[in-house]
């Protein structure tokens, strides 16, 4: 029987909200629309949670933006385990800022049918996460397993970075999920080029998850560019570009794609170039680090 996963990847608007009543109406609307398309697998977007900015008026003033959201990420936390459990599926969150003392970093929230929760924090911040909004980037890789496939998680910038990719593939990843927050056409396609390039050096699926459209009420993220996408290697039984799906730019929407996983593991043996299996050939390829299993259990 051949192995399918349907994914979703959101092309994710931020919305001035007018409470937290009003965001959780908003996120189980956007959970339900997904899950009646056919997800067991749902991906929203790097900072996604900064539209809670907008309760209170805080978005205007950036450092109140993080350190308020951050005080809200029981709320995130909450709310996605609740829609995971509810629904039967995989939920990566939007990614929020969290704050513990002087340590600042970027965290997404992952969420199991069965309750489950755990978290990856992005390794590399941008150059304007680390000023000025004095973000610090995490040490730990991690693997996310959800009805038997093994999902690595990286956010935005961290998929340009091809190591952190080549250790989730190592490791077992059949998918690489990079939610991401850009505000300019350059910075879609580096992400979406990242993305593409790691799909094919591990002969993986990689999905794109972006933030879209304008949100003036927030500072910290006033634009946002992107489509989502879904990527392979650019070889037999895949498209001849690797774009196996991609969303319309900067129109709020679900991506929804079902992953052949059995055919993406064949091209590993039998696709015209070979580059997982050769990548240790490459001069000053060197041990990786060993990324974290977290089982996240059956789809309900």
């Amino acid at each position: 029987m051949t192995r399918i996963l349907t994914i979703a990847a959101a092309q994710y608007p931020l919305d001035d909200v007018a409470s937290i009543v009003a965001w959780r109406a908003k996120v189980a609307r956007w959970v339900a629309d997904a899950v009646q398309k056919g997800a067991e697998v749902l991906v929203f977007p790097e900072y996604a949670s900064l539209e809670l900015s907008s309760i209170g008026g805080i978005g205007s003033d950036l450092e109140k933006s993080l350190v308020g959201v951050a005080a809200l990420e029981h709320e995130i936390i909450d709310l996605h385990r609740q829609l995971a459990r509810q629904h039967g599926v995989l939920i990566v969150a939007g990614s929020n800022p969290q704050v513990n003392g002087m340590t600042r970093c970027n965290v997404a929230h992952v969420f199991g049918p069965q309750g489950q929760h755990d978290s990856f924090t992005k390794i590399m911040p941008t150059p304007w996460e680390r000023d000025p909004w004095r973000i610090s980037g995490g040490r730990e890789l991690k693997l996310f397993q959800f009805n038997g496939v093994k999902i690595g998680l990286l956010i935005c910038y961290d998929i340009e970075f091809p190591l952190l990719s080549r250790a989730l593939a190592e490791a077992g990843a059949e998918v690489i999920l990079a939610p991401s927050n850009t505000e300019t056409a350059w910075g879609y396609w580096r992400v979406r080029t990242g993305a593409a390039a790691r799909a094919l050096e591990n002969q993986v699926y990689t999905v794109h998850s972006p933030c879209v459209g304008a949100a003036p009420f927030c500072t910290a993220c006033a634009i946002n560019v992107g489509a989502a996408g879904v990527f392979a290697p650019p070889d037999k039984g895949f498209p001849e570009n690797g774009v196996v799906a991609l969303g319309n730019m900067n129109q709020p929407q679900w991506l929804v794609q079902k992953l052949d996983l059995d055919l993406m593991r064949a091209l590993r043996t039998t696709g015209g170039v070979r580059t997982f299996t050769h990548w240790p050939e490459q001069p000053g390829a060197s041990a990786l680090p060993i990324p974290r299993l977290i089982n996240m259990g059956e789809r309900a």
